[in-house]
Parts: structure tokens; C-alpha cells; sequence
């Protein structure tokens, strides 16, 4: 297994924020594990910012995170790499085209809504085609 990069984790003092940010990290994972099943929720976008949360205030959970065998991958890609497999890719990219297209053309209508998803679609997919492809 590799060894986890320790020198992120810096634990707050404050027991309210500990416990805060264990609730935001856990939401966070609870989202990123919904957004695997459904294609317009982002994954790893909440995994990062739970592995941020738990870094903030549990090492255990930071570690479990990181480590863990279904979802470590997407932090430990993003975090080290700031990239993705060329199959993530091709999947992120399919599902949004799929769905802001059918948004887009057949589900609303004003000019400005379309004008507005339109603009987020070019941009996530700039975003998308910007990262590292990971082999």
C-alpha cells in the first residue's frame, strides 16, 4: 500500500470546528459516493473537499478516506496528479454532453437558461480536457 502524505494534516484545536468539519467530510463522501451512480453529481470535486475536511480534523478519517479502496483513487489522482484516466475522461464527458444536450434542446426554455448552461458546459469541459491524462 502506499504511504499517505502526512504533512497536509493539520488538525484544528477547536472541538466545534473538529466536529464540524467531521460532519461537512462525511456529507462531502456521502455526496461523492451518490454522485458515482448518478452522472451530473460530481465525485471527486466532494471527495476532495472531504479529504480537506477530515485533513482539517480527523487523521483517522483522512487516513481511511485516502486509503480506502473505492474511493481513495479519485482523491489520490486529483491530489497528486491533478488529472484523470482517459476512460474517466471520455465517461465525464459523455455524461455531460448526454445531459446539458438534452437539458439544453428539450428541456427548458428560456434563452437565458440555455445561454447559462451552455456557458457551464463549455466550461466544465475546458476543465475536464485540462487536466493531466493519467495512464
Amino acid at each position: 500500500m502506499k504511504e499517505i502524505d502526512r504533512s497536509l494534516i493539520k488538525i484544528s484545536t477547536s472541538r466545534f470546528v473538529r466536529i464540524l468539519l467531521i460532519i461537512i467530510g462525511w456529507f462531502c463522501v456521502a455526496l461523492g459516493v451518490i454522485g458515482i451512480f448518478l452522472p451530473v453529481m460530481p465525485t471527486t470535486v466532494f471527495l476532495v473537499i472531504a479529504a480537506v475536511c477530515f485533513a482539517r480534523s480527523s487523521e483517522k478519517f483522512y487516513i481511511w478516506l485516502l486509503t480506502n479502496k473505492c474511493l481513495g483513487k479519485f482523491v489520490l489522482d486529483y491530489m497528486e496528479k491533478r488529472g484523470m484516466t482517459p476512460k474517466s475522461k471520455f465517461l465525464a464527458l459523455t455524461t455531460l454532453t448526454l445531459v446539458f444536450g438534452y437539458t439544453i434542446i428539450f428541456a427548458i426554455d428560456p434563452m437565458w437558461l440555455k445561454v447559462t448552461l451552455t456557458s457551464l458546459y463549455i466550461g466544465l469541459t475546458y476543465y475536464i480536457l485540462s487536466l493531466n491524462t493519467l495512464k
